[in-house]
């Protein structure tokens, strides 16, 4: 199972207790998904798939006692607003995200309905929690760039390729995370606009060692 489809899983796991508390009362829990893949998408589909196949462990089935609301940018970021907006017009009773510029439009739209983030770099550098331990407001969720992470994936990578120098990162620059990576790998980075096809790039750069992040342009959510 890769990363994602295990944090989902877990995901799911996490909605179990407001999930029934509302059911104990009798509530139809509507949860919105403010993704940036179409289900459309089969990788997109598959991923999400899971998500909801952990709610049905639980005894939670869409269309039965709870209801999902699937939004997606299709990589047009300048689109979540809107959509965060329509999901909370929706009453949506908790926002699913999986990035950081998903969760930031999610907060624009509502400061009280719950944002659970998944998988989202640095969200106390992007300000989007005040801390991993105390988040307060109203976003929780899972985050898999911290500093303690980055110093660890460049330590790997120098057992690898002992003699490298130079580091190639892909790094999407709709993310926020484009700042934080830097700041947290307390290395100098030059940018520079990578069309396709961007390993090409890279190998003219004469980078023995690449970092590719995790992000909605280089993996689906």
């Amino acid at each position: 199972m890769d990363r994602r489809r295990f944090l989902l899983t877990s995901l799911s796991g996490a909605l179990a207790a407001p999930l029934a508390a509302a059911q104990q009362a009798g509530k139809n829990h509507r949860i919105g998904i403010l993704g940036n893949v179409p289900l459309s998408d089969p990788e997109g589909a598959r991923l999400w798939g899971v998500f909801v196949q952990g709610l049905r462990e639980l005894g939670y089935e869409d269309g039965r006692n709870i209801t999902i609301e699937h939004r997606s940018s299709e990589g047009q970021y300048d689109r979540l607003p809107a959509q965060a907006a329509e999901l909370v017009r929706l009453n949506i009773d908790v926002i699913v995200a999986p990035a950081a510029q998903n969760v930031a439009a999610a907060q624009q739209a509502s400061r009280t309905i719950p944002i659970v983030m998944v998988s989202v770099g640095d969200p106390v550098g992007n300000g989007l929690v005040a801390s991993l331990a105390h988040p307060s407001g109203n976003v929780t969720g899972t985050s898999f760039l911290t500093s303690g992470i980055v110093g660890k994936q460049l330590e790997l990578l120098k057992q690898i390729t002992p003699s490298a120098s130079r580091l190639a990162v892909l790094l999407n620059p709709a993310n926020p995370a484009l700042e934080a990576w830097p700041r947290m790998a307390r290395l100098p980075l030059r940018a520079f606009d990578a069309p396709q096809p961007t390993w090409a790039r890279f190998s003219r750069a004469r980078s023995p060692a690449t970092f590719p992040s995790s992000s909605p342009r280089s993996s689906n959510s």
